[in-house]
């Protein structure tokens, strides 16, 4: 079996895992796709929480673009097409390591946000929980955003390497990989752990995995179903469900 309408209709628990490459139909960057951010400067400096506890402005200024720009960006015809598998009973979670809010934007509801969010942020000397909005304020004003109780500076509540992913979601994202008989990974090069090990609950519990990337990927060969171009499985989801 290697169709996906005869997949997507014989899985009872669908689930989805979405990397960068999703959002990149909203205009954003990947991380190491070939225009990726990785062609301008490590992520892993940008998101370095040692750096960030040093110097925050550093974070605050290559991430003005990159994150604090959300706000100005439409879900794209991928998260459309999720947030519609949703609503139509089919796909039962997302797990996401995007921060960029999209999927909710698109309406998706059951979504999993394994590297944390940028929707909210929390002063790092008080603990004092602050909106993406009130974080956009400061950033493009070129200051780094600081608490208005304590002055501590606020940290938005993205997972910086260095942190653990958020103990929620990764229960979560684990209890809904378990239980999938189909994971269908977009726009994921599946090479950053922990989080690419929701791929291995599934196929350790004999489940099915579709992978819709234009690059390869350590888990090709697991695959039922690859697809190279994430517009072209759009256009058979519509044809199929």
């Amino acid at each position: 079996m290697n169709n996906l309408t005869e997949l997507i209709n014989s899985s009872s628990y669908t689930i989805a895992f979405t990397g960068a490459g999703v959002s990149t139909f909203s205009g954003l960057k990947d991380f190491r796709g070939e225009n990726g951010l990785g062609k301008i400067m490590e992520p892993e400096k940008i998101f370095d929480l040692g750096i960030f506890h040093s110097d925050p402005s550093f974070f605050y200024t290559y991430a003005r673009e990159l994150v604090f720009d959300f706000d100005k960006t439409n879900s794209s015809v991928v998260h459309q097409e999720l947030a519609r598998l949703e609503k139509a009973g089919i796909l039962k979670a997302i797990i996401t390591q995007n921060i960029d809010m999209l999927h909710q934007k698109a309406g998706s509801q059951g979504v999993i946000e394994v590297h944390g969010t940028a929707e909210k942020g929390h002063c790092l000397s008080c603990g004092k929980e602050y909106s993406y909005q009130d974080m956009v304020v400061s950033v493009k004003e070129g200051k780094v955003p600081c608490c208005t109780t304590c002055s501590g500076v606020i940290k938005p509540d993205i997972t910086f390497y260095g942190e653990s992913l958020p103990e929620s979601a990764f229960k979560r994202a684990a209890e809904e990989s378990s239980k999938a008989d189909l994971i269908i990974a977009l726009g994921s090069s599946l090479l950053v752990q922990p989080a690419a090990s929701f791929i291995d609950n599934t196929l350790r519990h004999g489940g099915k995995l579709i992978i819709v990337n234009n690059q390869s990927t350590p888990y090709d060969s697991y695959a039922d179903l690859i697809i190279d171009d994430l517009e072209d499985f759009c256009g058979q989801l519509k044809d199929c469900v």
